[in-house]
């Protein structure tokens, strides 16, 4: 038996000159159908609108294709405002009040028109046993019936109210002005005895003749005469003691001047 021997068949060859006219002639054909169809032309202002910027402004590369440059930064004119130091305000001490002497010349005018009252009482009480109206039987009672009465009170506030206006004129002035304008005091004293009296009479029930009348008996009475001294000697002696301590407050006065016066020179401190 006979073997053939078959060999494989050539392989087949494309045929690429035949394909290329029938390639050409599709691309001839799809331009033809291109112009054929071709899309109609549009109005931008057809609608009454254009294209806006912010289209093309989204479509725009972000960033600059230019050299980055480093700028100074500029200075912060607020901080710098900000740290200049701030001014301290300090309050000017004030100036230094005057101490009066007012208040203690009431206060030892107070003492004096105890005095006062004591002696205008006694020496009532010893004219009137003189004239042999108060005797040791009567005595106590004889003393304590004037402190109910008009003509007693009324000389002695009299002479508190002289003695406290003089001080509060005076002031923290010398013990000559007591001496001098201490009479002044006295006549108030005297005059406040004759007050008391026609409280006394009443001088509401009586006549003009008859307030005259009782005046003038009392102008030389022993009782008025001695009010005027009483108030006329207490008002120098207790007017010492008021002028010495007017002299202190017045060195008072001049020592915290004086410190006012150190105080300013000095300036204002901060205190840490």
């Amino acid at each position: 038996m006979t073997t053939r021997a078959f060999a494989s068949p050539p392989p087949a060859v494309s045929p690429v000159v035949a394909e290329e006219p029938r390639i050409r002639a599709d691309e001839s054909r799809d331009a033809d159908a291109t112009s054929v169809f071709a899309a109609p032309a549009t109005d931008p202002d057809r609608y009454g609108h254009q294209d806006s910027a912010m289209a093309d402004a989204a479509y725009t590369p972000y960033g600059d294709d230019s050299d980055t440059r480093i700028v100074p930064s500029e200075p912060l004119v607020a901080a710098t405002a900000a740290a200049q130091p701030q001014p301290i305000f300090v309050q000017a001490p004030e100036p230094p009040r005057d101490r009066g002497n007012r208040g203690t010349a009431g206060l030892i005018g107070l003492l004096a028109t105890l005095v006062f009252a004591i002696l205008y009482l006694g020496t009532a009480l010893g004219l009137r046993a003189i004239a042999g109206d108060v005797n040791g039987e009567n005595i106590g009672q004889e003393a304590l019936a004037p402190l109910t009465t008009w003509g007693y009170w009324t000389p002695v506030v009299v002479f508190f109210l002289g003695f406290w206006l003089l001080g509060a004129i005076i002031n923290r002035g010398r013990w000559g002005l007591w001496v001098v304008f201490g009479i002044i005091v006295g006549v108030i004293a005297y005059a406040g005895h004759i007050l008391g009296q026609l409280f006394e009479a009443p001088f509401w029930k009586l006549t003009a003749s008859e307030g005259l009348e009782l005046a003038g008996e009392q102008l030389l009475a022993p009782l008025a005469i001695a009010a005027f001294v009483f108030a006329r000697e207490l008002t120098i002696w207790f007017g010492a003691w008021v002028s010495r301590s007017g002299a202190r407050k017045t060195e008072l006065n001049a020592e915290a001047q004086r410190e006012y016066e150190r105080t300013l020179e000095a300036g204002p401190t901060l205190s840490r």
